[in-house]
């Protein structure tokens, strides 16, 4: 089962110094159908203007990951962790019982980020900070895996049993992803075009898969992030 969302029908959100598309339910963006995928929870995909950004605010009881897609993301929080990410780098926090962060932009031109909460396995974690500075040419041409489970093998372990990857496709190219039975995955086109099991994929659409790999057929080069899954029915 494939179902896709495009940007036009997502939840959205202007406040001048931020610009918002939301996936799923956030803010003021209310959709009763439209709440989660499985774990996943949010996805925003945020402009934020340059010299501004999120102030000190709490979380608690989420996993959170920020992959930075234009321009630099400036992070702080509780935790004594500070630091400037650039395009293709990913932080990861685990709110926990709770912890405080802000995010900036402190830059002259727009950032671009992909803000992802993950459901955690239960509450109660110890909060946790955690960042990876990828090579951009990792995910060219193959998938990279940057986030997995605590038993997992990805270089950022969340927790919960998830799996994030992403990939950049030159045009005219293919690429296939399974998706096994018994899961599900959520995708991002990030940048680009595609087409994704004769699905047209247009920049920043989603597209949900339930028990159907995928084969990606890039139009355009074509910027690609897949969250995998297992099938929950207590969580659709």
């Amino acid at each position: 089962m494939l179902r896709r969302l495009p940007v036009e029908k997502m939840g959205e959100s202007n406040l001048g110094w931020l610009r918002s598309k939301f996936h799923f339910s956030f803010a003021e963006y209310y959709n009763e159908k439209n709440i989660n995928f499985g774990v996943l929870r949010v996805i925003n995909d945020d402009y934020i203007a340059p010299g501004t950004g999120f102030p000190t605010h709490p979380h608690r009881d989420m996993e959170i990951i920020s992959y930075v897609i234009e321009g630099k993301l400036t992070h702080k929080d509780s935790m004594g962790n500070e630091s400037t990410l650039e395009r293709g780098e990913v932080q990861y926090m685990s709110a926990g019982t709770g912890v405080t962060h802000s995010e900036y932009n402190k830059h002259a031109e727009d950032t671009r980020i992909l803000q992802i909460w993950v459901l955690p396995d239960r509450k109660g974690h110890t909060p946790n900070y955690g960042e990876y500075k990828f090579k951009y040419e990792d995910r060219i041409g193959k998938w990279l895996h940057f986030v997995s489970s605590k038993e997992g093998d990805a270089p950022i372990k969340v927790n919960q049993d998830v799996n994030f990857y992403v990939t950049e496709i030159e045009a005219g190219k293919e690429m296939e992803f399974e998706v096994k039975e018994g899961s599900q995955a959520y995708v991002v086109q990030i940048e680009g075009k595609s087409e994704i099991n004769s699905t047209a994929m247009n920049p920043r659409d989603g597209l949900e898969t339930i028990g159907e790999s995928l084969k990606i057929a890039a139009l355009e080069k074509s910027h690609i992030l897949v969250i995998e899954m297992k099938e929950r029915e207590d969580l659709k």
